[in-house]
């Protein structure tokens, strides 16, 4: 049959399909005419993929179709995620540093998790905000990822290089290797394969690790923007994902493989201008869907190479995570309206108001002016001044945890004052 005598129906699924980047695995339960099988239908959709095939690394023959979805995508997070848009036009004015703080710790615990970190969020946040020294491998792998992404944040600029490479790798797996020799090292033989997490099936056989210096060298020139006259364009924010898939494909680590890939991703997205990548949480919503994440590694590898699936899956993630960090900036500002309330005591600050209601909300509260430090990111001089200003009103009262910590509870005033203010 000519292509021009194909039914609409079978045409318009097809670019539907390839919108969405499906795989055989729901292309063949399709719905079809009596005269269409599932391998027709299979057949036109990789037809139309060819038509605008990209190829991104000749040598492992890595390709994708760049379809209209992810044209349509990409264009939407420019807005949003880069350009001439300031942090105020997005995240209101002052708390810009609070929300970056709490987006890199989410960031860093959920890629670790990822690989395996069994520490909650409560204890991870407690620990990152308290410069609490790891005390278990699992802290250990979130305290690495934190000071990875704060290193790269303050050095988003900067070209990367084998060195680089290497130094983002000991960051992120120092003593959390069962070898600590190959911390910051490149695996010197080919004993290493990616098995299914449930399985334990062998899902892919990585290359010969005599072909990782030249692949280093590849993809330094990728990331640096070393182009050559015959490199096609490819969008910033797929070239992203680009680094991410092809560091997890040549897994040139003996561990840390994943963790250092998204911390690319991360730092290539920054250079490339693209700011509210720092406030986003990609791997929280990674790690919530790693299924799918692993899928996508796995459909990419059974179809030729076609990472197609996994660029369709993280531009779903990205969109994902901004609208993530939308709700959380608008229930932020909803908190803090309220606790603007608390405001209708007299002769305090935004700040003492938010710790009035943290009390308000929980009788039991007990903080100290670290816990104050950290949430509100300030000094401690001017944490304890704000506790101080409530201890000496008789809202808050001080108690001693031991020989030098102090802690602050409610006061004996404190019922009175929230009355005496209409609360």
């Amino acid at each position: 049959m000519q292509w021009s005598q194909l039914p609409k129906e079978i045409l318009s699924l097809a670019a539907k399909i390839n919108d969405e980047y499906e795989y055989w695995d729901t292309v063949k339960y399709k719905l079809l005419p009596k005269n269409f099988s599932p391998e027709d239908l299979w057949c036109i959709v990789v037809a139309e993929r060819m038509k605008s095939d990209v190829r991104v690394w000749k040598k492992y023959d890595v390709h994708f179709s760049l379809s209209n979805k992810m044209q349509r995508q990409c264009h939407l997070f420019d807005m949003y995620f880069g350009g001439s848009w300031g942090a105020d036009s997005v995240i209101p004015a002052g708390s810009q540093e609070r929300y970056l703080i709490s987006s890199l710790m989410e960031e860093a615990i959920s890629s670790s998790q990822m690989e395996g970190a069994a520490t909650t969020r409560k204890v991870a946040k407690e620990m990152l905000r308290k410069k609490i020294s790891p005390k278990d491998r699992s802290q250990q792998m979130i305290f690495n990822n934190y000071q990875t992404i704060r290193f790269i944040t303050t050095n988003k600029e900067s070209p990367l290089t084998e060195e680089s490479l290497l130094y983002i790798h000991r960051l992120m797996t120092a003593k959390t290797l069962d070898n600590t020799t190959e911390e910051g090292q490149f695996r010197q033989n080919d004993d290493v394969v990616v098995e299914d997490g449930i399985t334990h099936k062998v899902v892919h056989t990585p290359p010969s690790f005599t072909e990782i210096p030249k692949f280093v060298d590849e993809l330094c020139a990728f990331f640096n923007e070393k182009n050559t006259p015959d490199t096609p364009f490819i969008h910033p924010i797929i070239k992203g994902i680009i680094i991410h898939f092809m560091v997890a494909y040549m897994h040139p680590f003996v561990d840390g493989n994943g963790r250092t890939a998204r911390a690319l991703f991360y730092w290539y997205m920054l250079k490339q201008g693209y700011w509210l990548t720092e406030y986003l949480s990609i791997s929280r919503i990674i790690y919530r869907s790693k299924k799918k994440y692993e899928k996508s590694f796995l459909y990419t590898e059974t179809d030729g190479n076609d990472m197609g699936y996994f660029i369709a899956y993280n531009l779903r993630i990205l969109d994902l995570a901004f609208k993530e960090l939308q709700k959380y900036i608008q229930r932020k500002i909803k908190e803090k309206q309220m606790a603007a309330t608390f405001l209708k005591v007299d002769n305090i600050n935004e700040r003492q108001a938010e710790i009035i209601k943290l009390y308000y909300d929980n009788a039991k509260e007990m903080l100290t002016v670290k816990d104050l430090q950290a949430r509100f990111s300030i000094t401690p001089t001017t944490a304890k001044n704000d506790i101080v200003g409530l201890v000496n009103r008789g809202i808050l009262r001080e108690i001693s945890l031991n020989k030098v910590k102090k802690g602050y509870v409610k006061g004996d005033l404190f019922d009175d004052t929230i009355i005496k203010a209409g609360l």
